[in-house]
């Protein structure tokens, strides 16, 4: 699954490596090459993350499969290791892992990844293939009818990876809608912010900001935002409202937004770039199918019915967002599985 999802990376599989014509290659620059795996003399990620490796080799095979890999080919226990502690035990709940600090090798991959590159979510989206296998192993066994073939480990349930997630940031997260003045295609007139609002679920605190174009109104502008023309017209500077938005914002601040057109109309009005999650991944997990609209969203997820507090379509989907995301913490935190509704309806 790793090696599907890395298009720049390669596999090769053996248990005896010597003489590997790539891997000698590799270990022929060991500044550059580092395996991970832990031990007493494996380097921190933090003093990797000073110098990264440009090729990192991951070895794969349980426990005992992959010590005896590391150890007994001297072309990679010559390489420097790098080891970590893991944001999160592992998922991997078919299987029973050595001790909370091991996870799998798909999970490793992401982790280590996500902070050589100082960014820690932003391979996550890899396991959605692995958690979709384990739930569905596990599903599978829950209904079986027949005898096991072999004794199968169950850990403790635990919410998917995504609602998790979003649950562990929930203290940081500041939800974003923007609406654009969005000329028609073809006219070369690029979009640009005119209603802004964003909200801390955490704390309650909101921002709403409503900004003068700068280019010429697009005549369904007001039609699609809903404000009038004068309300538009009449909204404060755009170096003004970003400035505030930026004040709203702390350091260790994560935006959440259901597109991503909404972080691309915040970057080209010159906001400061920082974290960002989509929230639309994670609704679309805990409904096991497409998610649709942030407003239908919130209908199917039956989350909490927040009040109104701004104007126009961005307060109802500002509003529909925080419910939302409100529902998907409660989720990502609960420790037993949802109960299943019984099926209904009249047999024919």
């Amino acid at each position: 699954m790793a090696h599907l999802a890395l298009s720049n990376s390669e596999l090769h599989e053996g248990v005896d490596f010597t003489g590997h014509p790539r891997l000698e290659e590799l270990a022929a620059r060991p500044e550059s090459v580092a395996v991970l795996f832990p031990g007493e003399d494996a380097i921190s990620v933090e003093q990797a993350r000073e110098r990264p490796p440009e090729t990192l080799i991951v070895v794969d095979g349980t426990w005992p499969q992959a010590r005896k890999i590391v150890t007994r080919n001297p072309v990679l226990a010559g390489l420097p290791r790098i080891g970590f502690v893991p944001r999160r035990p592992s998922n991997y709940r078919i299987r029973s892992e050595p001790a909370d600090h091991c996870v799998s090798t798909i999970e490793a991959v992401v982790e280590i990844l996500g902070i050589l590159e100082g960014d820690t979510a932003r391979f996550d989206t890899i396991l959605r293939a692995f958690e979709y296998m384990v739930d569905t192993q596990l599903e599978r066994q829950s209904t079986r009818t027949s005898p096991n073939r072999r004794r199968i480990y169950f850990g403790p349930w635990r919410p998917p990876l995504e609602l998790r997630a979003l649950a562990e940031r929930f203290e940081n997260l500041v939800l974003f809608y923007g609406e654009a003045n969005a000329h028609p295609s073809g006219t070369d007139i690029p979009s640009e912010l005119v209603h802004a609002v964003a909200c801390r679920p955490a704390t309650g605190e909101r921002f709403e900001a409503v900004i003068a174009p700068e280019l010429p109104l697009a005549r369904s502008t007001p039609l699609h935002v809903e404000l009038p023309e004068e309300v538009l017209l009449a909204g404060e500077p755009r170096t003004q409202a970003l400035a505030r938005f930026e004040a709203f914002l702390r350091p260790g601040d994560e935006l959440a937004v259901w597109t991503t057109f909404a972080l691309d109309l915040l970057w080209a009005g010159g906001v400061t770039r920082r974290p960002a999650s989509n929230v639309r991944l994670a609704t679309a997990r805990a409904l096991k199918g497409k998610a649709g609209g942030v407003e239908q969203a919130m209908e199917l997820l039956k989350g909490p019915d927040l009040p109104l507090w701004a104007p126009g379509r961005a307060g109802r989907r500002i509003r529909a967002l925080e419910s939302v995301v409100r529902e998907l913490v409660a989720r990502g935190n609960a420790t037993e599985p949802p109960r299943k509704l019984p099926r209904t309806g009249t047999g024919g």
